[in-house]
């Protein structure tokens, strides 16, 4: 994900609202104050951190590079529905950072978040344990995902996407729908929720690349044999890498499938003002954090979709590596 000083360099004349929208709110912030009962923990170097306002109150490691945790966040438990996201912050000096609500307790007040270690700030975030908090937690933001008239579904989910897809499969499920999840993973080792995904639909199939859990292949060859046969969707939810999206949606459009994807492109202040998320639907410019992040996979620009999500790639690894450079200051700061 890439941070402020990133994606000024894309979008020249827009970061000026966003310099402008963050600067309002960090003042705003000091004004108000923080809740003084919480603090930010993972220091591993002595270092002060800054007071935080939504407590860490449950963690689980989901396998070597995933995890779950649950935050209090009552506000946002509250009005949080499938398909929505959080941005949150670890720190004062942390960039702000996208994830899907995998889910939402609106009588414990907590909302479950499911992120990968791909990057500095979510390497720092697995830091911290149940007890610590985070500074900042907003929500929830995009469009929630629409269920209405749907009887029957295809849910699919890839790698992390399966986090996004459970949510979306179990409000289907739950409203009576019938739901076939195929969910895809590396090896067998990487497979996560099983029993959640199990509860979460009428039937389950679990791919894995290397066939180590004894269904070798990837989601669109389980997809394919479905459709194949002649199963009749109301609509596919395609969830998870861009590669496997833009494949499932070549996959479906022949048959003449409504396919809906969820987009997860660089993102700021997720409310539509920066323009980082932008993306081309149908020829038209959308914005994933307000316009989504679900749209029509068949109107997406694929090819402009997964450039754009590349751009950032060497600031990523300096970020990684502590060498990150503002372009704001000119200094190099810890992200």
């Amino acid at each position: 994900m890439a941070s402020f000083e990133q994606i000024n360099a894309g979008n020249k004349g827009i970061p000026l609202f966003c310099a402008i929208f963050a600067h309002f709110f960090i003042a705003i912030k000091r004004v108000v104050g923080y809740d003084k009962s919480y603090t930010v923990a993972g220091n591993r170097g002595g270092e002060e951190r800054s007071p935080g306002m939504y407590p860490i109150v449950k963690k689980r490691v989901l396998n070597e590079t995933v995890t779950l945790m649950e935050i209090q966040a009552p506000l946002v438990a509250r009005k949080a529905q499938p398909g929505q996201f959080i941005i949150f912050r670890i720190d004062e000096e942390g960039e702000r950072v996208p994830l899907t609500i995998a889910g939402y307790d609106r009588e414990k007040g907590t909302v479950t978040i499911i992120f990968q270690k791909v990057g500095y700030t979510t390497e720092k975030l697995d830091l911290l344990n149940e007890g610590d908090a985070l500074l900042d937690f907003v929500g929830p933001l995009g469009e929630p995902s629409h269920t209405d008239g749907i009887r029957r579904a295809a849910v699919i989910g890839g790698g992390l996407g399966v986090a996004i897809a459970y949510p979306q499969a179990k409000a289907l499920h739950d409203a009576g729908a019938e739901v076939d999840l195929i969910v895809g993973f590396r090896n067998e080792h990487l497979i996560i929720l099983q029993d959640e995904l199990t509860a979460a639909c009428t039937e389950l199939t679990v791919m894995t690349d290397d066939g180590s859990n004894g269904h070798k292949g990837f989601v669109t060859q389980a997809l394919a044999e479905k459709l194949e046969k002649g199963t009749q969707y109301d609509v596919v939810i395609a969830i998870g890498p861009m590669p496997m999206m833009k494949a499932v949606c070549d996959l479906t459009k022949p048959y003449g499938v409504k396919t809906i994807v969820s987009m997860n492109p660089i993102m700021i202040d997720g409310t539509g003002m920066c323009g980082g998320c932008r993306i081309t639907v149908g020829g038209e410019t959308k914005f994933a954090c307000v316009d989504g992040p679900d749209f029509d996979g068949h109107q997406v620009d694929w090819n402009e979709a997964m450039a754009r999500s590349r751009m950032f790639r060497p600031e990523e690894a300096r970020a990684k590596e502590k060498l990150h450079t503002c372009r704001l200051t000119g200094g190099i700061r810890n992200a």
